[in-house]
């Protein structure tokens, strides 16, 4: 649902023309910095409550909900000021084409103006998660992109007639095209985060209602300790996307849409991965709180298994119709044939990068995040980053070779979370090392 909210404003803002699609797309891997930083502080979160309840420790749950919210607030402000601050600059650093710079600033100038509603989406959509509720974010998620698609409609085209059931009326329309993207987004954000909030205020077992919300050193203290690897590792990852996204943009506007479209439509294929990537971290988290090392075992090998197959089906659907999904977004030739390419050589990398994402989940819910962040941030910075620079920025290749570095680092990633998980992170090693902590 997150992701629809994307598609949607790619698809709809597509009609305008590559230049429009390339405003609202060159400062993709900016909101992907943002949001992944600002998301990383739940994973603290999300191990601390799934551990609490799988102990049984419901009370301790909801303390850490109230923290939560403190936490919420003071980086909801934060990222607010700083991203509002920054948003005239972002296009230039962003190497975007100076035609369409001042359009794409006011658009993530208005995309960001909630980003505290934004925060509280992310956070305590998390805790619910954490919880074992994930069908309350996913019913906001449903509510957010069905109010982004009329707004959408009511905001980017002007008025026109409009043919339903045989009869024609006028649809209004503000002709706000961009912007009105942008506008329709920020209010649907606004109302995801409020319906977030009311939810977790709401829940029988992790609402913070009646708990202080002063800070806690005793929650804060572990819940940091696991969040700061994370929120690094996605801080300098997205870091790298966005450096990556400047030497495309550097191509010109085709590349640049190119690029938007592909990451578009990519990311509804690797969305099994990540779905059960929370369900790794949470059940993982569970079975680390109950001392429970054979379910833990248990769920590791379902989860990859399941994880394998649901990523073989999505990887051959995208290499399949690659060019049908991207002539959703774009009618030009050069941008379907180059998005093609590309997303049809992603898509043989999808069961492989599944593993990864799943290794990683299982992590985060036992609370061990420091490898992950070596990890992932050698593979991006050492591969993608180098190689883009040397294919693109030297040698004067295109977006299909900066696409092949991405690859090379998704599978990186795949042989380092495999060995440091068959060498240090078996089920019975981790029972070894529970058993040393409580004795300690």
């Amino acid at each position: 649902m997150q992701t629809a909210v994307q598609y949607a404003d790619t698809f709809m803002v597509g009609s305008l023309g590559t230049q429009a699609t390339a405003a609202v797309g060159c400062t993709t891997t900016v909101n992907w910095l943002v949001g992944s930083t600002v998301y990383s502080l739940s994973i603290g979160f999300l191990a601390y409550i799934a551990q609490a309840i799988g102990a049984g420790e419901k009370e301790k749950a909801a303390h850490a909900s109230a923290q939560a919210v403190l936490c919420t607030a003071a980086v909801g402000v934060f990222a607010t000021a700083v991203t509002l601050a920054l948003s005239p600059f972002i296009p230039r650093w962003m190497n975007a084409d100076p035609a369409i710079r001042e359009l794409a600033g006011r658009y993530f100038f208005i995309l960001y103006a909630p980003m505290l509603f934004r925060t509280a989406s992310m956070i305590f959509g998390t805790c619910l998660r954490a919880a074992g509720d994930t069908r309350t974010p996913m019913r906001v998620g449903v509510l957010v992109n069905a109010l982004n698609v009329a707004l959408n409609f009511l905001l980017i085209y002007p008025s026109r007639p409009v043919s339903l059931f045989g009869r024609v009326f006028t649809l209004p329309g503000a002709d706000l095209g961009v912007i009105g993207a942008g506008l329709a987004s920020a209010a649907s954000f606004t109302v995801g985060g409020a319906l977030i909030t009311a939810a977790l205020f709401r829940h029988p077992d992790i609402s913070p209602k009646g708990y202080g919300f002063k800070p806690d050193k005793e929650v804060l203290r572990p819940c940091l300790k696991v969040a700061l690897p994370n929120m690094l590792q996605r801080f300098f990852t997205s870091l790298g996307y966005v450096v990556f996204a400047g030497m495309i943009n550097s191509l010109g506007s085709v590349a640049t849409a190119s690029h938007t479209i592909a990451n578009t439509v990519e990311s509804a294929f690797y969305i099994p991965g990540y779905g059960m990537q929370t369900a790794a971290a949470t059940l993982a988290g569970n079975c680390v709180g109950a001392k429970d090392s054979e379910r833990l075992s248990n769920i590791s090998r379902m989860i990859q298994l399941s994880e394998i197959a649901l990523m073989v089906v999505s990887g051959g659907l995208l290499f399949a119709f690659a060019p049908q999904l991207v002539s959703l977004f774009s009618k030009d030739a050069q941008v379907v044939s180059l998005c093609s390419t590309v997303l049809r050589m992603v898509a043989l990398s999808e069961p492989f990068y599944g593993v990864s994402i799943i290794t990683e989940g299982m992590l985060q819910g036992a609370g061990k995040t420091g490898m992950p962040f070596v990890f992932n941030i050698v593979s991006m910075w050492g591969v993608r980053i180098v190689g883009t620079f040397i294919c693109v920025v030297c040698l004067g290749m295109g977006l299909v070779s900066a696409w092949a570095c991405m690859i090379g680092n998704n599978m990186l990633l795949l042989v380092l979370f495999r060995v440091y998980y068959v060498k240090f992170f078996l089920p019975r090693q981790f029972a070894r090392d529970t058993a040393a902590a409580d004795e300690n």
